[in-house]
């Protein structure tokens, strides 16, 4: 095989022809770069259409992009089930502008901006149209607006995790003694982590990416998730008894790369934060419809669901709320319009 080789004097001039040709051509260049935006839509989730709320999303924001005749200028690449890592890695990524998109929990972005963390607080929402009604009436504003602060993210739109977050475990749970000594995944952030230790069990933060395996080596005896997403990952194979504690009524949240918005064209951003808005509200609707069916299959893989009473575990996680606005003041006025909000 015969060797290339170059020399500096030839690299420079061919270098030189090269930024020659390309100073000549601008237009030609730039009509490429603006024919399509690509952007990087990130989920945790698996690949599943009914039942995991990233692809739901996705499919969602696809058909609203289509509607708006967007979709020839802006294309969006899918990458569910942490193909492009861990949700603590992605969210840094996002802040990053290394990703441009990621449909997720609110929870996980509380680990850069603390103030999120308002929306784990547990049993702060008592459902999803609460929470719609809440966020309608300005709860979600200093939540956005510390985003983008701080982390460089802006939130398109606010959807709902696909039902409630209650508790899967080897064995039932009624009370919060029956919790005791079980060791129950949270999600690795600290106000979550926090509400299940109040509510009795042995907390134990871990990438969602892992939870499958722990389950089935026995390092973990439960989680705590909603019921399509139990369902879609399969965690009932080695779990088999859902208790509807439904502590927490997390927000799902479409994270855009403040880098990525500003890449695009300025006369594309308003109809692209539209269709992501409105493709968000779909997805709401969706979420709603499923988390029945979603018992239902559970059900017949031999899950069984128990309708605790939720009171007991609401009166030891009372506390939490007040000591975190006392620990930060900033998240009094959010707490305020979400209580104003319940009926």
């Amino acid at each position: 095989m015969k060797s290339l080789t170059m020399s500096r004097r030839t690299l420079l001039k061919s270098s030189a022809v090269f930024s020659a040709g390309a100073l000549c051509a601008p237009a030609l260049i730039g009509s490429a770069e603006a024919a399509t935006v690509k952007l990087k839509l990130s989920s945790s989730q698996t690949n599943n259409p009914k039942y995991a709320n990233g692809r739901v999303y996705y499919d969602n924001l696809v058909k609203r992009l289509k509607s708006a005749q967007l979709d020839s200028q802006i294309e969006v690449a899918f990458f569910p089930d942490n193909q492009l890592g861990q949700e603590i890695d992605v969210i840094n990524s996002v802040k990053l502008g290394v990703i441009d998109l990621m449909v997720s929990g609110s929870s996980i972005s509380a680990n850069l901006v603390p103030l999120v963390g308002t929306f784990d607080l547990g049993y702060l929402f008592s459902s999803f149209p609460q929470q719609t009604k809440a966020f309608d009436n300005g709860a979600a504003k200093p939540i956005e607006a510390a985003l983008l602060k701080v982390a460089n993210i802006r939130i398109l739109g606010w959807a709902y995790n696909f039902g409630a977050r209650s508790v899967i475990a080897r064995k039932a749970v009624n009370t919060p003694d029956d919790l005791a000594g079980l060791k129950i995944r949270t999600l690795p952030n600290p106000i979550i982590t926090e509400c299940l230790k109040l509510m009795g069990a042995a907390a134990t933060p871990l990438a969602f990416g892992e939870v499958y395996t722990a389950l089935q080596a026995g390092v973990l005896d439960g989680l705590e998730h909603d019921p399509p997403t139990v369902f879609a990952n399969k965690f009932y194979e080695t779990a088999k008894f859902y208790a509807l504690t439904e502590h927490n009524f997390s927000p799902l949240a479409v994270y855009f790369s403040d880098a990525a918005w500003k890449r695009l064209d300025p006369k594309l951003r308003d109809s692209f934060a539209q269709a992501a808005s409105e493709a968000a509200a779909d997805t709401r609707a969706h979420g709603l419809a499923v988390v029945k069916e979603a018992l239902d299959e559970l059900r017949t893989m031999g899950v069984t669901v128990i309708a605790c009473d939720k009171e007991p575990f609401r009166k030891r996680v009372a506390p939490q709320t007040d000591a975190f606005v006392k620990a930060h003041p900033e998240a009094k006025p959010v707490v305020d319009a979400i209580q104003a909000t319940q009926a």
